[in-house]
């Protein structure tokens, strides 16, 4: 199995939240998608580890990915050492990603930011040729921020205004976490969900000129070789 996209997530429906519509949108265009979950969930309130991997694999049926798999290193305890780094990296080097999707650096759940470093240095550490004697070094071209939680300006917006529905659907696919609630407190309903991630799509969407969007962030430079072909409308 190589990838196109893999997307790297401390939980079991974080991709779904954040940039599930981009990965729908890179597997309708025939690109080859992943998502591996660094956790099962096991210290959620609601649910099972077990059903909540049974319920990822829904949702990444739904969301056209061509492979998921959990790594199911422990949940709210999420570690960068060295024993993690170096497993993932082996992942990384089996699965052979152009891109990796990773969460925004900077979060309320340490586990996000965890996933985050821990993805970076597995990513840096996948390109080592020395690494170990029985995989091939693979360092990924491109890694991006997916920074939908995060109080910051996006380098760029994809439009999922196709895609929104059916990362809702995927979304939803996780019924321990999003069914048969009263809309208030830390698990909302159906209806109450669908509303938040609805404004916050518009909201990006929006800085674009489109109905949904989800936001990225790069640490480097964006080349541009034709100004005349560029998207969204300056006036």
């Amino acid at each position: 199995m190589t990838l196109d996209v893999l997307a790297i997530a401390a939980h079991p429906d974080d991709v779904e939240q954040t940039c599930g519509g981009t990965l729908i949108k890179m597997a309708e265009a025939g690109y080859r998608t992943g998502v591996l979950d660094l956790t099962a969930g096991d210290m959620g309130t609601r649910g099972t580890p077990e059903k909540r991997v049974e319920e990822s694999a829904e949702a990444g049926r739904v969301m056209l990915l061509e492979w998921r798999d959990n790594q199911h290193f422990p949940d709210a305890r999420l570690q960068n050492d060295i024993g993690a780094r170096m497993t993932l990296a082996v992942r990384i080097r089996e699965l052979k990603p152009r891109v990796v999707i990773l969460p925004y650096w900077q979060g309320r759940h340490p586990d996000h930011y965890r996933a985050s470093e821990l993805g970076y240095e597995a990513c840096f550490l996948a390109g080592l040729r020395k690494l170990d004697d029985y995989s091939e070094p693979h360092r990924p071209f491109k890694i991006l921020y997916s920074s939908l939680y995060a109080n910051v300006t996006p380098s760029f917006v994809v439009d999922i205004s196709a895609q929104f529905e059916r990362r809702m659907s995927a979304l939803l696919s996780y019924r321990s976490q999003y069914g048969g609630t009263d809309g208030s407190g830390l698990f909302p309903n159906e209806a109450e969900i669908r509303e938040r991630l609805g404004a916050i799509a518009r909201f990006y969407g929006n800085l674009i000129g489109v109905k949904y969007g989800e936001p990225f962030v790069v640490k480097e430079t964006m080349k541009v070789d034709d100004i005349v072909t560029l998207g969204v409308r300056s006036l």
